[in-house]
């Protein structure tokens, strides 16, 4: 019979599931995005309340070596069963992984004295914390592997674009559909008894999206990569691109549902992280190479920078003004504009601004969400 295991109140599935991913994590356990997601899937199958359930659902889902078994054991006792699990290693001390609940009313007492001569590892959890009003230049190597699945739930739809295709339109439309009226004339005798129409199909706008990578930007280039891969993977017709000292295409790199492979791929395509800063001439070759030939041309371009430039702000103004030209949206997303007292003083954002249909800030998941829903504005 299997044991009754006891959720804290107000916790769902997915906020258990990824809590507990943390937990493995920083006990040494590599939990990869997607075997939390599988793991999410899997307790909405089975009863959470039931201890053997959810154990055997994330031992399938979340360990992946044999040697991690152990140490996944002593981690379900303490996150799911809250109790001590200590294992006598070898070659040294027993090893003890403590996990200190959070409430509102402050740290479990009962775990206030848990720390002894052994080698102690502690977790805290708390069951309804969320990154989302956090700045990404205070999170943690933890909190920032944990903001990928916060970005992929964005939803970058855009307003749709018409396309040169046509369609079947049910009432009226701009052309006749010959075809289909004569196919339907048939059963009247070959009278054209209902006429059918076309109009132009729908079409998704592409979404083309600059990181800023100069060394100004480094406290939150690392998130809002995550964010670019998420956009790459959440939608179509989606292309990332880099600049710091120079312009690089990312969107092959980023094509990978597996965030720690696309995200290995980009760091090693990038030569200029935290370098300088030359907007105008990244811009201009966008512009010569991909914008102003087709890529830019109906678009929602988004830059993520604070606006920091080295180079000519004159050249900046020109280049923002050939994109402003041919695109459908350009969107400036600075990290800095939520700093009070902001004004945009920097040469590069004072000259960049007069081109720019929508300023956001961009220091947050809570702002990343305002960003969609300036994409998806008409």
């Amino acid at each position: 019979m299997s044991t009754a295991l006891k959720q804290p109140a107000g916790s769902s599935a997915d906020e258990m599931a990824v809590s507990f991913a943390r937990v493995l994590r920083g006990a040494g356990i590599s939990v990869p995005i997607d075997s939390v997601i599988t793991f999410v899937q899997a307790l909405d199958v089975v009863s959470m309340t039931k201890r053997d359930d959810v154990y055997w659902a994330g031992r399938a889902t979340l360990v992946h070596r044999p040697e991690d078994q152990q140490l996944f054991d002593r981690a379900f006792a303490v996150f799911w069963e809250r109790r001590n699990a200590t294992d006598v290693d070898e070659d040294g001390p027993p090893q003890k992984i403590t996990l200190l609940l959070d409430d509102e009313d402050g740290p479990n007492e009962n775990n206030a004295d848990a720390h002894d001569d052994n080698q102690t590892m502690q977790m805290r959890f708390t069951a309804n914390e969320s990154l989302r009003s956090k700045d990404f230049a205070q999170y943690t190597d933890e909190e920032l592997y944990e903001s990928q699945r916060l970005m992929h739930q964005l939803r970058l739809a855009g307003p749709p674009r018409q396309s040169l295709r046509l369609t079947h339109a049910k009432r009226s439309g701009s052309r006749h559909d010959l075809r289909r009226t004569v196919r339907a004339s048939l059963a009247f005798g070959g009278e054209p008894a209902q006429l059918h129409w076309r109009k132009p199909s729908e079409r998704q706008r592409r979404l083309v999206v600059l990181l800023d990578i100069s060394g100004s930007m480094e406290p939150y280039a690392r998130a809002l990569l995550r964010f670019m891969h998420a956009a790459v993977v959440g939608r179509q017709r989606v292309e990332a691109f880099t600049f710091g000292t120079r312009l690089t295409r990312l969107t092959k790199e980023l094509n990978s549902r597996d965030p720690d492979k696309a995200l290995t791929r980009a760091a090693a395509q990038v030569p200029d992280w935290s370098g300088g800063t030359r907007l105008g001439e990244s811009l201009r070759k966008f512009n010569a190479t991909w914008g102003v030939r087709g890529m830019a041309r109906g678009a929602i371009v988004v830059v993520l920078s604070d606006g920091w430039d080295r180079g000519d702000p004159i050249v900046l103004a020109e280049q923002m003004q050939r994109l402003q030209r041919v695109a459908f949206r350009v969107v400036w997303v600075n990290p800095l504009k939520v700093t009070p007292g902001y004004a945009p003083l920097a040469r590069g954002m004072a000259a960049a601004l007069p081109y720019v249909d929508d300023f956001v800030e961009g220091h947050s998941i809570q702002a990343l969400e305002h960003l969609t829903r300036v994409i998806s504005r008409d």
